[in-house]
């Protein structure tokens, strides 16, 4: 479909945000500026009222879909039906690609090597039904060994599209006499706290070998080139490790010396948009804020709550963390970069039209008027349309 995208106010590359005209065909970005009169003949036009046009955001690890399945512990829906709904909140919030976070896990219940299979088959069944470019991004629990040549298979056949290595069992350990931990964990597993530590005490003792698993699936993903994170990095020898086996991401790094660790490497960091948000770490770790002050922290991701991307790069430039531009290539260019995803993440002819129209009249709360992908619209509120 040919469109003009008119009366913008569009972010271009190097940080100006000029009111022009975009030009879109076939899915991708043609032309900026050009007659500001109206097209060709045939030509469709969108007025966007001299609301903002942005790169469509790239959301690189998102599990809050977790919450559509199960929203209620104990009270699970239909994949299908969360993945849809969950399609629907994205594309609200402005996120044109996302890379879902399914964690294979050792747990049972709702983590588990069954559920991860259950998801794979519902995720292919919609995906062609949704509106934003969902990708998968597997979460492997590195003591999940007995499921390696499953994984390693998934991999080699183009099922995962990112790659991160978890490690929670220490967490976990620490946490067994927190209520709220303990109970959160009791809820997605279906197990009595007896049998959990049971369980997370047995598991534990295969510690040995998990090095060696790692290695396995690291080398399945360089061979295909699929980016890979470490999640939680600890301390910067466990980034440098992880770096060796072509890891380049480190996620949610704990501490500023893992961060600047990773960055010395050549890497990317990620950290969360909800830290970004709220201006805190709700488990005391590595301020966002702090690190994007530091220059430390390429690419933001919802985590746990999808609106926190496009609300957190209007935060940071209100409060003055860094302007507004820097702050959105967080969400858009530096997380398609992470992710190997050189056709997004920039308005500039060649790149995918992947664009999020926003009203930013309440500068504290703005929101997402349009999400277009492909220069199709996915999403419209408030009377904005063709």
């Amino acid at each position: 479909m040919d469109m003009r995208i008119r009366n913008g106010r569009v972010l271009l590359p190097d940080g100006d945000v000029r009111q022009t005209d975009i030009m879109v065909a076939d899915g991708t970005i043609q032309e900026i500026g050009g007659s500001r009169n109206g097209g060709q003949s045939g030509e469709k036009t969108l007025d966007v009222g001299g609301r903002l046009v942005l790169p469509g955001i790239v959301d690189l690890h998102g599990d809050g879909f977790e919450r559509h399945i199960m929203p209620r512990a104990g009270v699970s829906f239909s994949r299908a039906l969360g993945l849809l709904d969950t399609d629907r909140t994205m594309t609200a919030n402005g996120i044109t690609t996302a890379f879902h976070g399914l964690t294979c896990s050792w747990e049972p219940g709702l983590r588990s090597r069954e559920a991860a299979r259950a998801f794979l088959a519902d995720f292919k069944a919609v995906r062609g039904r949704l509106g934003c470019d969902t990708r998968l991004h597997l979460r492997f629990e590195t003591y999940n060994l007995p499921a390696l040549d499953e994984v390693e298979a998934w991999i080699l056949d183009g099922t995962v599209d990112m790659l991160a290595f978890n490690d929670h069992i220490d967490a976990m350990f620490g946490n067994l006499d927190r209520y709220s931990k303990m109970s959160g964990y009791l809820d997605r597993t279906g197990l009595n706290r007896e049998a959990f530590i049971s369980l997370i005490t047995e598991i534990k003792e295969r510690a040995a070998a998990v090095p060696e698993g790692i290695r396995k699936l690291a080398g399945a993903a360089a061979e295909r080139n699929i980016p890979m994170a470490s999640h939680d990095d600890p301390d910067p020898d466990t980034r440098s490790w992880y770096d060796g086996l072509g890891c380049a991401i480190s996620e949610f790094p704990l501490d500023e010396d893992t961060a600047r660790s990773a960055r010395a490497l050549g890497g990317a960091v990620i950290l969360g948009a909800p830290n970004a948000l709220r201006g805190k770490s709700h488990i005391d770790r590595l301020m966002a804020r702090d690190a994007i002050r530091m220059d430390l922290c390429d690419a933001l991701t919802s985590d746990y709550f999808y609106p926190s991307l496009l609300q957190a790069a209007f935060a940071l430039a209100g409060d003055k963390v860094c302007p507004f531009p820097d702050a959105w290539r967080l969400v858009s260019e530096g997380p398609a970069r992470a992710a190997k995803q050189s056709d997004r993440g920039v308005i500039e002819p060649g790149r995918r039209a992947d664009l999020v129209i926003v009203d930013d009249s309440d500068p504290a709360l703005p929101f997402a008027a349009m999400t277009l992908r492909q220069g199709t619209p996915v999403f419209s509120a408030n009377g904005l349309g063709m």
